[in-house]
């Protein structure tokens, strides 16, 4: 073939890669309404449509701006989290903190907020349209597993976005068992050395994770998609399992870094993207700016993130870290949505919405208040900024606890608030430099990477529409069971084999010896 044929067919190659990636339609899932998530699943979003996508997205959160090629389906009303999970219980309970009451919190919501959103009229109004086509899913992964027929439905690969980390489901999607010896359960804030009583809880509360998920919340998950996905059923025939299609699933985008979940086996369609909802730093209001600017000896930034609302804090408890902000020297960013809130002290700039990201990144913060989420302590890492943790429930203690490991942190639980020991820890946290240099050190840490998490999560979603899935990915791991992945059937034929032929070499020799002493006879 000549330079010329070759070029041309090169060409040829470029286009068609251009062609599938460029203007692609896709279909976006995020049917949990969780503020925190949607952050992380609109930057994305956002990003795609940049990229010419077309995206239709099934959401419980308006996106709040106008986008050239996106269209939304909103969960109308969106799912009641503050019903189901009300604030005032959270505040006044040390509940949420066992580790297998969080499993059943996940299990049941996940089913709840699966089922809610496919009842929306509007989901299945969308749902009875045979006119639409789609040349990928996007779904966030976060426990509504019946949501995943959609990929069925439009003949569609998928990638899914876990917007909280690792789960030990996503490796078994993807062909990869999780070893238990060095990983801890996603609940755990265990490191990769764990000690032999660490393994032993490790390992009951992941067997129970993974025993309950097959045969008790899989199944239930199973019959919603059967339920709400019918008429399809009737056009094609009976339809793939919910655990056949997580074994489908193309890509999983993960929100973790070594730094807070320690390094695990991994495989190729497994990839880390933390940090991918950190835009760079914008300008902030005149107000907020200047209040920071002007703050001789550093400004601390509280917020309890979008769920935990510090407006509906009991009344006592606030009032008591409003006396402890007044007595300090540091200026004071405090996230409250409300207007009613009582005497602010002079040092306290009270803020109904926050650019948490934007703050910060400023120069003059020295610590952050922080409920334990995912995303704020990305924030904080990425920044290089010490936190505080006042964790409530769900991931918010382990990663509270892994920061601490970490050195960068510290956790004080808001039911033992009181002005001593709320005042002593931030006193602590900013009179002892070695957090602030511990956080700063893992910030480097953090950003020091080949790509930008957003050119990654970008690279990975184009590869898998650019090859349709991109099977060869795929680990055949995936279709053993958990006998054949560990070599039991092999183990087990080898033991039968060598017990046969024991048996059968005694036999011989049984035989032998009756037959020498017939002979002595």
């Amino acid at each position: 073939m000549g330079t010329s044929n070759l070029v041309i067919v090169f060409l040829i190659a470029l286009i068609s890669c251009l062609s599938v990636t460029s203007g692609s339609s896709i279909l976006f899932l995020a049917p949990f309404n969780g503020p925190s998530h949607w952050l992380m699943l609109k930057q994305i979003i956002r990003e795609l449509v940049s990229r010419g996508h077309e995206i239709t997205c099934i959401t419980g959160i308006k996106f709040g701006e106008k986008l050239p090629n996106y269209n939304e389906v909103f969960i109308d009303p969106p799912y009641p989290m503050w019903d189901k999970f009300p604030l005032a219980a959270i505040y006044n309970t040390k509940g949420y903190t066992s580790d297998f009451n969080n499993l059943f919190i996940y299990w049941r919501l996940g089913l709840d907020n699966s089922q809610y959103g496919l009842e929306s009229e509007n989901v299945q109004r969308f749902l009875k349209r045979d006119d639409l086509h789609f040349d990928l899913v996007v779904s966030e992964q976060f426990f509504q597993e019946s949501w995943l027929m959609f990929a069925h439905k439009y003949n569609a690969p998928i990638v899914t976005i876990s917007t909280y980390g690792y789960s030990d489901f996503f490796d078994r999607a993807m062909g990869l068992l999780t070893p238990w010896s060095t990983v801890p359960h996603m609940l755990l804030d265990y490191d990769d050395g764990m000690n032999f009583s660490q393994r032993i809880y490790n390992c009951i509360i992941s067997s129970l994770d993974y025993i309950i998920r097959e045969f008790d919340y899989l199944p239930k998950q199973n019959a919603l998609a059967k339920q709400f996905f019918a008429d399809l059923e009737r056009q094609r025939g009976p339809l793939p399992s919910v655990q056949a299609l997580q074994k489908n699933i193309s890509l999983i985008l993960v929100n973790s870094h070594p730094m807070l979940a320690k390094p695990r086996p991994s495989i190729t369609g497994l990839v880390n993207v933390a940090g991918v909802h950190i835009p760079p730093p914008k300008s902030l209001p005149s107000e907020l700016q200047r209040f920071m600017d002007e703050a001789k000896h550093g400004v601390i930034y509280f917020s309890l993130g979008a769920y935990m609302q510090s407006s509906e804090m009991p009344l006592e408890k606030r009032n008591t870290i409003l006396k402890v902000f007044s007595k300090l020297k540091q200026r004071v960013i405090w996230k409250f949505e409300s207007d009613k809130i009582g005497t602010i002290p002079s040092n306290v700039l009270i803020q109904k919405w926050a650019p948490q990201s934007d703050i910060l990144a400023h120069k003059n913060v020295i610590l952050f208040i922080s409920h334990g989420g995912q995303f704020g302590t990305f924030e904080a890492m990425h920044h290089g900024v010490p936190t505080l943790f006042m964790p409530f429930f769900g991931d918010q203690h382990r990663n509270a606890n892994r920061a601490i490991r970490s050195g960068f942190a510290m956790k004080h639980l808001f039911q033992d608030i009181t002005e001593e020991s709320f005042g002593a820890l931030i006193g602590e946290m900013v009179d002892n430099k070695k957090y602030l240099e511990t956080a700063r050190a893992i910030s480097t840490l953090f950003r020091d990477r080949q790509n930008h998490p957003m050119n990654e999560t970008m690279f990975w979603i184009e590869y898998v529409l650019r090859h349709r899935g991109a099977a060869h990915l795929k680990s055949k791991a995936v279709n053993l069971s958990i006998a054949q992945y560990l070599l039991l059937d092999i183990i087990g034929a080898l033991v039968f084999g060598l017990l046969v032929t024991v048996f059968i070499l005694k036999s011989c020799c049984c035989k032998k010896e009756r037959t020498k002493k017939l002979k002595n006879q």
